[in-house]
């Protein structure tokens, strides 16, 4: 639905919009092969080149810098079934990036393989952005990840082109009437049926597991007899997804923000309206308690009152954006969840509220369009489209009109400024070509070595207590949980010592932390 935020969003989604600049790609197109029928997959050589500019739907750019100390990034492309219940049958391109490791002979372990969440982001624009924070880990691991199949240039999704995204994540995605609540259902649907016109073929073949498998032979490829892992957001189900298919393959892996695995598409909806909730209460506290004025509100309430006041304002009459476009309700309120991502952001926040309250909507919508993939030339990633058609493919419920108008009560409660947002939001599998697959992901991994898994207490994407249900959920002796008392999205990135020395050792090391290690 219009300018939803990803059910299970992308982490660290909020620095897109600085990192235009430095995301980079590798080549990795195609769809679907017929001249591909090795009978051993796994056989294949992965033929390592410099990488190219990234493709629109990666998000565009220019090609990546060379790390620190001179070394290149590598692309590659690795074939893969395109239905892994045939898997001698037809191919699709899955496209890789590789940072080799820094350390000299003898220390490099292995390659440690990212996910970055979404789903729907890049890993292969993704990585070389935030290599810095995993220099410490290059020192004894190959640094890869990918664009998992839907994505990027790994088969992806294609719906609708720019012209009719810039229309959809404009219109209205909180009705107040009957005629609103119908242009939202056929709004949904046009872009539904966009994906079904234009990716019929690949919609039934881009579920977590199916992510997970390639992950399986992703590490028989690089030559790994073990898979080293690194999950963050929506990661950290593909990485729970991947243990319970291949607990015996699992190598040191850490789950960073962390997805609740027991949660149905609804509850996890809910989860995120408490936890945006919570951190738009943080951002309010932080700004009203410095010794300046905060320029948006003069009390904690005050602030909230303010922007539910700007909201209520655009949808009767948008101000002026981007032009053309205008910044509306939908596009505000999109900007100001990408903003809470990341405490970093909240001074974009403020500038975007002070400017907005002034009738200039320039930095909210920037801040929207980071979130919905859109680059400064117009185009969009395709991070919307797999974001659904994976999710979609995944959850098995599906939701009516009347549905989301019996929840709304709870919804509000929850949340008064973004609830209605995130209920409307469930509708975006309404009239799906493919069944979804389960209520919620089995990750229960016996069998599997420790898998630390980080909860951030003011996570606002994947609140703190999807963390112990995951712990607990891959079962006894698996599930190590680690709290960090922090702000937003991820703890690892956070540059917190504490999850760093942790992290690091046992990735590096092999220690494995103290079940309930707290760092603040």
């Amino acid at each position: 639905m219009p300018s939803q935020p990803p059910p299970r969003a992308a982490a660290l989604a909020a620095a897109v919009l600085l990192l235009s600049a430095t995301l980079a790609a590798c080549d990795g197109s195609g769809s679907g092969s017929k001249d591909s029928k090795d009978d051993d997959l796994s056989a294949q050589k992965l033929s390592w080149k410099d990488c190219p500019a990234p493709a629109d739907s990666q998000g565009g750019g220019g090609t990546p810098s060379p790390l620190p100390g001179g070394t290149e990034w590598q692309c590659a492309t690795m074939k893969a079934p395109l239905d892994w219940a045939k898997p001698k049958g037809d191919t699709i391109d899955i496209a890789l990036i590789k940072a080799a490791a820094s350390g000299g002979k003898g220390e490099r372990i292995g390659s440690l393989v990212f996910n970055f969440g979404g789903p729907g982001g890049s890993g292969v624009t993704t990585l070389p952005a935030f290599a810095p924070d995993y220099a410490k880990l290059r020192t004894r691991y190959d640094l890869v990840s990918f664009d998992p199949r839907g994505v990027g240039r790994s088969a992806g999704i294609e719906c609708e082109d720019a012209e009719q995204l810039d229309a959809y994540f404009q219109e209205d995605s909180t009705p107040d009437d009957g005629a609103e609540t119908k242009k939202l259902l056929d709004n949904v649907k046009a872009f539904n049926d966009a994906c079904e016109k234009n990716s019929g073929r690949t919609l039934p073949h881009v579920r977590t597991t199916d992510a997970a498998r390639d992950m399986e032979l992703m590490r028989q490829v690089l030559g790994d007899d073990k898979l080293h892992y690194f999950g963050i957001s929506y990661g950290t189900e593909l990485g729970g997804v991947y243990a319970r298919l291949f607990p015996k393959r699992v190598g040191r892996a850490v789950f960073d923000a962390v997805v609740d695995p027991t949660q149905n598409a609804e509850q996890g909806s809910l989860g995120q309206a408490k936890g945006f909730q919570l951190a738009l209460d943080n951002f309010a506290k932080d700004c009203t308690s410095q010794e300046a004025d905060c320029p948006v509100g003069d009390t904690e309430q005050d602030v909230k009152d303010k922007i539910a006041k700007l909201l209520k304002g655009l949808d009767a009459k948008p101000i002026p954006g981007l032009p053309p476009r205008e910044l509306t309700q939908t596009a505000a309120t999109n900007g100001i969840v990408q903003s809470l991502y990341s405490k970093d952001f909240w001074p974009y926040l403020t500038q975007g509220l002070e400017e907005a309250y002034e009738g200039d909507g320039k930095i909210l919508m920037l801040l929207s369009d980071s979130m919905n993939g859109r680059n400064e030339d117009g185009e969009y990633s395709n991070i919307q489209a797999a974001n659904v058609s994976i999710n979609c493919a995944d959850d098995k419920a599906r939701y009516s009109r009347q549905d989301v108008e019996e929840k709304l009560p709870a919804f509000r409660e929850a949340s008064p400024l973004f609830g209605e947002y995130l209920a409307w939001g469930m509708l975006g599998c309404t009239d799906w070509p493919v069944e979804g697959q389960a209520d919620h992901p089995d990750v229960s991994a016996e069998g599997a070595p420790p898998i630390v898994v980080i909860g951030n207490t003011g996570d606002p994407a994947t609140p703190y207590e999807g963390a112990r249900k995951m712990a607990r959920a891959l079962g006894e002796g698996v599930g190590v949980e680690l709290t960090y008392k922090g702000q937003g999205h991820g703890a690892y990135d956070s540059k917190n010592t504490c999850v760093r020395d942790a992290v690091d050792g046992y990735l590096l090391d092999g220690k494995v932390p103290k079940a309930g290690t707290v760092c603040s």
